[in-house]
């Protein structure tokens, strides 16, 4: 039996403070080859994670701490909706369906979920990354999260 301390999520958010990525996660499944895969992830609010789908799989996600929003967007980039999830919002969490092109942003630090996804685990097809979002690291991630933050639907990045 794996018991999960409370003091795990203060552990992560530590972590995910001095992270370059801004985020820390905690595997709860043995490895890549386990046909359910879980993590809890802590993030801080200035994390990016790069708008993306999952082909074949549905993700699961419930809110532990904090509040996120999920941002989906349509295949040519176009913000299709918005979702707050967490705290003071109506929703403990979220399931996006494969093929959602969909980005999460933390909106506090020290905010974390619980993702529960189908495995095995495979890097080549375990997310497709969106081609009108810059990658991690790319010059234009900050100009691309500030319009995430206040993007609307119907809305689409201009570069």
């Amino acid at each position: 039996m794996k018991l999960l301390p409370q003091g795990l999520l203060d552990e992560l958010a530590a972590r995910a403070a001095v992270s370059p990525r801004r985020r820390a996660h905690h595997t709860l499944h043995a490895g890549a080859a386990d046909l359910v895969q879980r993590f809890i992830v802590s993030t801080c609010a200035d994390t990016y994670f790069r708008p993306h789908r999952h082909a074949a799989r549905s993700e699961l996600a419930l809110i532990l701490r904090g509040r996120f929003e999920i941002v989906t967007f349509d295949a040519a980039g176009t913000l299709t909706a918005r979702h707050a999830v967490g705290a003071g919002s109506d929703s403990l969490g979220y399931e996006t369906p494969a093929g959602t092109w969909h980005t999460v942003l933390a909106l506090e630090d020290g905010a974390a979920f619980l993702e529960v996804k189908e495995g095995p685990y495979d890097p080549a097809t375990a997310a497709e990354f969106a081609a009108w979002a810059p990658a991690e690291g790319a010059t234009e991630v900050p100009r691309f999260a500030a319009w995430l933050r206040r993007a609307r639907p119907g809305e689409r990045f201009d570069p």
